[in-house]
């Protein structure tokens, strides 16, 4: 049952611990957790699992993210050993703070682990970005999806093709298609991109004048083969690519003594914060990614992307050739990145309109 509370004058107050670990669910935390305070009781719990201050500490300076109660301190490791530090060390905030709602977002090893903490301690389990399936159980992302979805009594999903997943799995109490929340941060991160950026300037970046490339997951990153063949790729893009790496990925780059030896085109730079890589999306010609989140931001910002992948969770983003899946095929990456586009810029909202963010706490307020 619902803790009754009458805090500031409101009839009930839901107590909720929101668990965080990873530079997307600070994204994605920021407009929904101002919209859960103003009628709630939030205990932010931040796993660690992003560390470095490009990876985390910035966003929640940029995006006015509340400073979280707890830092678990999770750090990195293989996908067991941090699922399982990040389960004990949550299991005991909660068992402390016990709140009436565990919220979860995306598809981490903190959201897996928030998931099975609160499950274990009999308190119900909300999840942001609900039903989202490649299909492809290599991806360990693709695990936690799967398990946390089992475990949730209420699934926010943002798409009819999430809601059409869970059904398929036999899901279907406690769903709710409320839209994307990267929506709502998006909408105000486009307004924030407007404004001169210090290291657009500093790069000397025209618009569409280069590409914008990420890449962080293991599967590229580990395997020595795979990323070798896609900086091959690089080199034979007559564009300048601006290349924001990831920790991961420039210590994999180092192993291999590639970093030094990246294609002339090729220009790699810090982490940026998440207003700067809006404005780096939003000023190239392309984006190439890995990533799940730079894949749907690009669709809504209008912007062509390729995707080093076989395989995708947002199937709405390959409408009308705005996303190419080229996995580390480099005559893929070389000539989806080279050739002009002709498709068409999706005109449709399959991620919803604004406002995700007041619809899912909405929900949370009548949840019993």
């Amino acid at each position: 049952m619902i803790t009754e509370k009458y805090p500031q004058g409101h009839a009930r107050c839901v107590k909720i611990a929101t668990i965080v670990g990873a530079r997307p669910q600070f994204i994605k935390c920021a407009p929904l957790s101002k919209e859960l305070r103003r009628a709630n009781e939030e205990v932010l719990i931040h796993t660690g699992q992003h560390y470095d201050y490009e990876m985390s500490r910035v966003f929640f300076e940029e995006l006015d993210i509340p400073e979280p109660e707890y830092n678990l301190g999770i750090g990195s490791g293989s996908h067991g050993a941090q699922t399982g530090k990040a389960l004990a060390a949550t299991e005991e905030v909660l068992i402390k703070e016990e709140p009436d709602l565990v919220l979860v977002y995306g598809d981490t090893n903190s959201t897996l682990a928030g998931a099975l903490a609160a499950a274990k301690l009999n308190i119900r389990v909300a999840h942001v970005e609900a039903g989202l399936r490649s299909y492809d159980r290599t991806m360990p992302e693709e695990v936690n999806r799967v398990l946390t979805d089992h475990l949730s009594d209420l699934l926010f999903t943002p798409t009819k093709q999430a809601v059409s997943n869970l059904g398929k799995e036999g899901v279907r109490k406690g769903v709710h298609r409320v839209g994307d929340v990267m929506v709502d941060s998006l909408s105000k991160a486009r307004e924030a991109a407007k404004t001169p950026s210090r290291v657009l300037c500093a790069l000397g970046l025209e618009p569409r004048s280069y590409l914008a490339m990420t890449m962080h997951r293991p599967q590229n990153t580990d395997d020595p083969g795979r990323l070798r063949a896609i900086i091959k790729s690089l080199s034979k893009i007559d564009q300048k690519i601006i290349f924001p790496a990831h920790p991961r990925t420039k210590k994999a780059l180092v192993s291999l003594d590639m970093l030094d030896g990246m294609p002339a085109n090729v220009t790699v730079i810090d982490p940026l914060g998440y207003v700067d890589m809006v404005r780096l999306m939003m000023g190239a010609r392309v984006v190439i990614t890995d990533s799940g989140g730079i894949q749907k931001e690009a669709f809504l910002l209008g912007v062509r992307c390729i995707t080093m992948r076989e395989t995708t969770e947002w199937p709405e983003t390959l409408a009308g050739g705005m996303n190419r899946l080229v996995g580390a095929d480099p005559a893929k990456i070389m000539l989806e990145a080279s050739r002009p586009f002709q498709g068409r810029r999706g005109r449709t909202r399959p991620f919803g309109s604004p406002g995700a963010s007041k619809r899912i706490a909405d929900v949370i307020e009548k949840f019993q």
